[in-house]
């Protein structure tokens, strides 16, 4: 299991590179147990993996939705090459070891353990690793688009990094694409332009204040605002026409991200009214609602039970969950790994953590589909 980690880990899946790596060493290790996968490819790097053990089925299937894609490197230099997969010290070095390959192995290695044992199911196992997390959720929408050949669910189980922390709640995320517009000139005579860098510089004053309208929530707070990209200008002798700026805003359950439209509009109707020459306009580029599973269900109390655990908990940072809660079951998030390590250069993951993370999706197998 520990070896298949690494060769997972040394499949960049990063978005340069797509997910088909990754995917067909999951069905290479599912294969062992004589388990089949059938790999869903698209735009010749793209792609998700679904699996199911079939069961008699008098119970409701479970489901372990996880993803395939990682965040790049970064720029920052790793102690250790970041798809490297080294094995030292106890612990799976590389870019997805913690998010979320150490989830996918721990998984992956629970059902063929599972199968091995000719263990008598009466509910089906679902797994299903998906392309597209860390960027626009286009393999989780792909797999939810054809959920019509799917079974019902007792519960969805995302093995993302929570250090074995049951997670219901989440915030959404909100990423939109602000772009002021102006007029170019030479650079020697900027009074014959508009300066687009400097119709960005007054949005960026008003927004240094802004908050969104909305109550804060009883376990994740307010809703955060970052700005995280900037873009502009194309020649230090040419006054820029476009400034581009990024803004990441995580939502709480019940917001409306029209809201948040709706006060940048006003943003720039106060500055148009300023400056004449002041013109902005938005675009979306993702939104993902909330996640909110209630958790005095049933199948999280069972869950909890299962485990070990006696409270949930809420975290800011979003998930593929809202999508697959679409799927009608509740939605919890559970697997090893410390969330810290994220997206930071030397990401590692415990190997004792992955093991232990085996024994806990074995027991959860077991308790809810035999």
């Amino acid at each position: 299991m520990i070896d298949f980690l690494s060769r997972l880990v040394q499949a960049e899946t990063t978005p340069r590179t797509g997910e088909l790596a990754a995917a067909q060493a999951i069905s290479d290790e599912l294969a062992l147990s004589a388990i089949e996968a059938r790999i869903d490819t698209w735009d010749q790097t793209r792609a998700n993996i679904g699996a199911r053990v079939k069961s008699a089925g008098r119970k409701p299937a479970l489901l372990f939705a996880c993803h395939l894609d990682v965040v790049g490197p970064g720029e920052m230099p790793w102690k250790h090459p970041p798809f490297s997969g080294l094995q030292s010290d106890g612990k799976i070095y590389g870019r997805g070891a913690t998010d979320m390959k150490g989830g996918i192995a721990a998984v992956v290695a629970a059902v063929r353990q599972i199968v091995d044992s000719g263990a008598s199911l009466v509910g089906d196992i679902v797994f299903a690793a998906t392309a597209g997390e860390e960027t626009d959720s286009s393999g989780a929408n792909r797999f939810l688009a054809r959920r019509c050949d799917l079974p019902e669910f007792a519960g969805v189980v995302i093995p993302e990094p929570t250090d074995f922390d049951i997670i219901t709640t989440h915030r959404g995320m909100f990423w939109i694409e602000v772009a002021t517009k102006g007029k170019s000139a030479h650079g020697s005579t900027p009074q014959f332009g508009v300066n687009a860098i400097s119709s960005m510089n007054a949005l960026l004053d008003e927004l240094e204040s802004y908050k969104a309208n909305v109550e804060p929530h009883e376990l994740l707070g307010g809703c955060s605002m970052s700005i995280n990209t900037i873009t502009g200008g194309k020649a230090l002798n040419v006054v820029p026409d476009k400034c581009t700026i990024g803004i990441d805003f995580r939502t709480l359950p019940g917001q409306d991200c029209a809201d948040i439209l709706r006060d940048l509009q006003n943003i720039f109707a106060k500055l148009t009214s300023a400056d004449p020459h002041f013109d902005a306009e938005i675009s979306i580029v993702r939104e993902v609602e909330p996640l909110e599973t209630d958790s005095s269900s049933g199948f999280v109390r069972d869950f909890c039970s299962t485990v070990g655990i006696a409270a949930t908990k809420a975290v800011g940072f979003t998930t593929d969950g809202p999508h697959f809660a679409k799927l009608g079951a509740p939605v919890l998030i559970f697997g090893p790994g410390k969330p810290e390590l994220c997206h930071k250069p030397d990401e590692y993951i415990e190997i004792s953590d992955v093991e232990k993370a085996v024994e806990y999706y074995k027991e959860i197998i077991l308790n809810f589909l035999t």
